[in-house]
């Protein structure tokens, strides 16, 4: 992955392009000395993964983390993944973050959204605000809903949250994606504050991407753990 057009966010180095060929889709730049650490941080955190619409399968990134770290990474259940209600959709995120939050207060949130789901994540961070208890986010592929063609169930979704988030972020896109133009993707991440990073040319990363365990993404949410150094 090559880091593209980002810090809109305090506090974060600005990322250039990088020089040389295009990157393979689903690659990322090796970490450097401060990868022990950044392991180390992002071990003492706890990762909620939220899917977007119709959920993720057993062949998609998030089913994979959810089953290479079980005791770490879990995910953000919702009662219909068909027809998603975001009034919802956003209580069971408060709910899980805060109960986490309560429960276990010496050990940092991170999402790890997908789609739809980061779009959730930008709604429910504009009511939430400064009070939202997460230590950052990793927003993959957000839609583009406000084109004509998206599906009736998604319709009330339409009007995306745009302000800027409350906590880190990085926002990976696929130059190819079918819901959403590069450019759509580069105008999201300045309005949150996101980091940007390009995929390649990886489609909607999913399942049909064939991203395996993605590693490189698991890279990036290493660098949204507190203590960690961005790469």
């Amino acid at each position: 992955m090559t880091a593209d057009d980002a810090p809109a966010r305090a506090g974060q180095p600005r990322v250039s392009p990088a020089a040389g060929p295009s990157p393979a889709p689903g690659a990322v730049a090796s970490p450097g000395p401060d990868e022990a650490a950044a392991v180390a941080a992002l071990a003492r955190c706890r990762v909620l993964t939220l899917p977007g619409w119709q959920g993720s399968g057993p062949g998609h990134w998030q089913s994979r983390w959810e089953a290479l770290y079980p005791a770490q990474v879990e995910r953000l259940e919702q009662d219909d993944w068909w027809w998603p209600r975001r009034g919802d959709w956003m209580a069971r995120l408060d709910e899980t973050v805060r109960d986490a939050a309560a429960h276990d207060p010496g050990r940092p949130v991170l999402l790890a959204a997908h789609s739809l789901g980061c779009l959730l994540v930008a709604r429910w961070a504009a009511w939430a605000g400064r009070h939202a208890p997460v230590a950052g986010a990793l927003l993959v592929a957000p839609p583009d809903l406000a084109r004509d063609d998206r599906p009736p169930q998604l319709a009330p979704w339409a009007d995306v949250a745009r302000q800027r988030l409350p906590f880190p972020a990085v926002l990976v896109a696929s130059e190819d994606d079918p819901w959403c133009v590069p450019s759509r993707a580069h105008a999201l991440a300045a309005d949150w504050g996101a980091r940007r990073v390009s995929a390649g040319a990886a489609g909607h990363l999913n399942a049909d991407s064939a991203l395996g365990d993605w590693p490189a993404g698991w890279a990036l949410l290493r660098t949204l753990a507190p203590g960690a150094v961005p790469i």
